[in-house]
């Protein structure tokens, strides 16, 4: 595949946002994606960044195809992405691979991990040896073995976010799209998840989509970075010079309100 892996242009979705029993006439219009555009290369991690009601949620689930906007396209090389029936996403759903935000509601707790790990397999038709394909993700997100006999619940938070991206990968796509993966973390197992994610890009040439609240996760995985505002992008380059630099008053305060993150101790767990 020649040129970008992912490729969004001219992205805009509105909502009618109803009015009150007193004020019917105060419903309105709002952009939640007002013009969007964005590319992610093979291999690249790429940051979005905004505060609640950004437009990220929104844009998220537009690159996913789980959203249709009213305007602009989305393409996966030189395929068009288009909301449609779960058989003719397949191809798709085989690249490109989701870490959610919350492990714990996203993982069925009547399965055990090793079942809930080889679900994508299953429903993308993936060939081959599940059990030994389900070994091989755990081991790569240092999960032991018998993790795969266990249910979410005896895992801790960091450990099902793991679990959460050994599934994701399962299928062999070519990009996560990771939703606030770490938000629900504490400091020092977001910064380890942070590395996990970094040593998979750097170690299969996996694309990394991270949404983020948080320039401060930004900044331990990502190359380049998009910042978010009413819908529209404000600001994007590379991360350092945006976060040394940034050149709009909202990425600067953005940097003044968030904490940075420690570096872990081992930064390729």
């Amino acid at each position: 595949m020649t040129g970008p892996l992912l490729r969004a242009a001219g992205l805009r979705r509105t909502y009618r946002t109803p009015g009150s029993l007193l004020s019917p006439a105060s419903a309105r219009t709002v952009a939640a994606l007002d013009g969007v555009g964005l590319e992610v290369g093979a291999g690249e991690r790429l940051g979005i960044v905004g505060e609640s009601g950004s437009g990220k949620s929104t844009l998220v689930r537009t690159l996913l195809a789980l959203e249709r906007p009213d305007a602009g396209e989305v393409r996966y090389g030189s395929r068009p992405v288009r909301p449609g029936p779960a058989r003719r996403l397949r191809w798709f759903r085989s690249q490109v691979q989701m870490v959610p935000q919350d492990p714990m509601s996203s993982l069925n707790p009547r399965l055990r991990v090793g079942e809930s790990v080889a679900e994508p397999l299953v429903c993308l038709g993936v060939g081959g040896d599940h059990r030994e394909r389900v070994a091989e993700v755990l081991a790569q997100v240092r999960l032991e073995p018998d993790a795969a006999r266990r249910y979410p619940h005896e895992f801790s938070g960091g450990q099902r976010q793991r679990i959460a991206i050994a599934r994701a990968i399962a299928p062999r796509p070519r990009l996560l799209v990771a939703d606030e993966p770490v938000s629900a973390l504490d400091v020092t197992v977001r910064a380890e998840v942070l590395a996990l994610l970094r040593r998979l890009s750097e170690d299969a040439g996996l694309a990394v989509v991270l949404v983020s609240h948080d320039l401060g996760a930004v900044r331990l995985l990502c190359d380049r970075v998009l910042v978010m505002r009413a819908g529209a992008v404000v600001e994007q380059g590379r991360t350092g010079e945006i976060l040394t630099a940034p050149r709009h008053d909202y990425t600067r305060g953005l940097l003044a309100a968030v904490p940075r993150l420690p570096e872990p101790e081992d930064a390729r767990p």
